[in-house]
């Protein structure tokens, strides 16, 4: 019979000994067993994570310790970063040649001498992953870039993430590395800061570049324009190294749930393993919910 997740398995264990299920249960868990195995062979993303944070438990995991390159996930401890500094968000910072991406020569609607303030900055930086926002907002930190760099570290090291380390702000270096648990308590300390759980769900916005410049931009990731999902952080993210990323807090029946998922194959398959893996989590609810009624 396919394996269920282990810590599925454990739970649903737990709740058929507990309760003593009559043998009609245990005919219907090869059926459930079954479409739980179909869901997880059909992950795209090598490495997957999906944590509960209210019970502090693993609903599924896939190479969760491995530590990777994490792409523009970097941006959410950017935007950390800005956000607890104390530093004005209506400064007004400009875009200057020191923001060109010269390493991969990604495109930016962000013209060089382009003037926003630092809201509009952290809010380009997280809702679209506009990497010369992320550079301009490390460079007007004090003491500019190296020390933007030590405090992303910092924080890093208080908030436990032992297995990260981050050399940039935009995530275009493939040094920006963590593992999924450390980037579940990322996800975590981004989530109490009101601003950036707005910008990172903002499904559009128009900013007005000056000069009679105005130009929409989108999130990088649909599902926030979706009502069937309530997604409260998200992030993508990538580079050829790190593959297509996605990080997201989220509720999943009544549960605060973390989706962690790095080096997808395929440019729509992020999103598609968001939704098998929240398909598995009802799913395992599901079971445990019909364990607990004696169905």
């Amino acid at each position: 019979m396919p394996r269920l997740p282990a810590s599925l398995s454990r739970l649903l264990c737990r709740s058929l000994l507990c309760l003593g299920v009559s043998a009609g249960l245990a005919t219907t868990l090869p059926v459930q067993a079954q479409s739980t195995a179909s869901i997880e062979a059909a992950l795209l993303s090598e490495v997957a994570l999906v944590f509960d944070l209210d019970g502090s438990a693993i609903l599924y995991e896939k190479n969760s310790h491995d530590q990777r390159p994490i792409a523009s996930i970097s941006k959410l401890m950017t935007a950390l970063v800005v956000a607890e500094s104390g530093l004005p968000m209506d400064e007004v910072l400009t875009i200057s040649d020191e923001d060109v991406d010269r390493l991969r020569h990604s495109r930016s609607r962000l013209a060089v001498g382009t003037r926003l303030t630092r809201g509009e900055m952290l809010h380009l930086a997280l809702m679209s992953s506009e990497n010369r926002a992320a550079s301009a907002l490390g460079r007007h930190y004090p003491g500019g870039m190296p020390a933007f760099v030590r405090a992303m570290n910092d924080k890093a090291r208080a908030l436990g993430m032992r297995h990260s380390r981050f050399v940039e702000p935009t995530g275009l270096s493939s040094e920006n590395v963590a593992t999924p648990h450390d980037l579940v308590k990322l996800l975590r300390a981004a989530s109490r800061h009101p601003s950036i759980r707005h910008y990172a769900t903002d499904d559009e916005e128009v900013f007005d570049l000056g000069r009679g410049r105005r130009l929409t931009y989108t999130n990088t990731n649909r599902l926030v324009k979706r009502a069937d999902w309530d997604i409260q952080v998200s992030k993508t993210g990538f580079i050829n190294e790190a593959g297509r990323c996605l990080v997201m807090l989220t509720r999943i029946d009544e549960r605060e749930v973390a989706i962690v998922l790095l080096n997808a194959s395929g440019r729509y398959s992020r999103i598609g393993d968001a939704v098998r893996l929240r398909k598995l989590v009802e799913a395992g609810a599901q079971t445990l919910a019909m364990a607990g009624s004696g169905s």
